[in-house]
């Protein structure tokens, strides 16, 4: 069997006396899509941060398609689309100047980066507004911005935090739809607080609480566990406070 594209590993991060993540460790295989789920505090966005080389651990390890995230961080960046809480961009610029800069960054030139980021904007609908400044869009259009972003250099691994935060019922059916479409050939990690977006689009999920792993089953699994996803959530949760 080919190795995990994703790979984490007793991996823990503490601030002072605080420990964020507390000795996490889990693989996700290509064709997979992990959903990663915890109340607020859990420990989501710090595992999510350190996997795409942004926090670094102070315990474990970290790797994506056998890069270590820490000792060949630009190695393993090379095979990320990483698109974080909020979403940051450079607001003054248009989108599609934007999705220009970001192809540059990541080594395109010419008819390359027009292209790739032609494909990344027509996957995430943004042709309409990719003359705008994106300060100018709502919430909505600038999460897709920054999906665009995490899809232009079509990569083996997508770690997407919320995705579908921020807009409407047609655009999350759209979003899930694409995820849909590029899971067979990628790894990935959604960290959502929508039950039924993990039942939607998710093969296995994941939820953490105060830190720890505390289940790590496919939807129908967890579901099983209870009269619905939301109250085998809480009671999960709850049992790890």
């Amino acid at each position: 069997m080919d190795a995990p594209h994703i790979e984490i590993d007793r991996l823990t991060k503490r601030f002072g006396a605080f420990t964020a993540v507390d000795d996490v460790t889990f693989t996700v295989r290509a064709g997979e899509v992990l959903g990663f789920l915890g109340p607020n505090g859990a420990g989501k966005s710090t595992t999510m941060k350190m996997l795409a080389g942004f926090v670094t651990p102070t315990a474990g390890t970290a790797r994506i398609m056998g890069e270590d995230v820490v000792e060949r961080p630009v190695q393993a960046k090379r095979h990320l689309g990483f698109l974080p809480e909020g979403a940051p961009t450079y607001p003054e610029m248009t989108v599609q100047g934007f999705l220009a800069f970001t192809a540059r960054a990541r080594g395109y030139r010419g008819s390359e980066a027009a292209d790739r980021v032609h494909d990344a904007m027509r996957m995430t609908q943004l042709e309409e507004v990719r003359l705008q400044p994106i300060e100018t869009l709502s919430k909505g259009f600038k999460r897709r911005v920054g999906l665009a972003q995490a899809l232009l250099h079509d990569p083996p691994v997508l770690v997407l935090d919320e995705p579908t935060d921020g807009l409407d019922p047609n655009q999350k059916h759209e979003v899930r739809n694409l995820i849909a479409r590029m899971a067979p050939s990628k790894a990935m990690i959604i960290s959502t607080h929508i039950l039924e977006e993990v039942g939607a689009v998710c093969t296995r999920a994941i939820v953490i609480a105060r830190g720890r792993v505390v289940a790590d089953a496919t939807p129908a699994e967890l579901a099983q566990r209870g009269p619905d996803l939301d109250t085998v959530f809480r009671e999960l949760t709850r049992e790890a406070a």
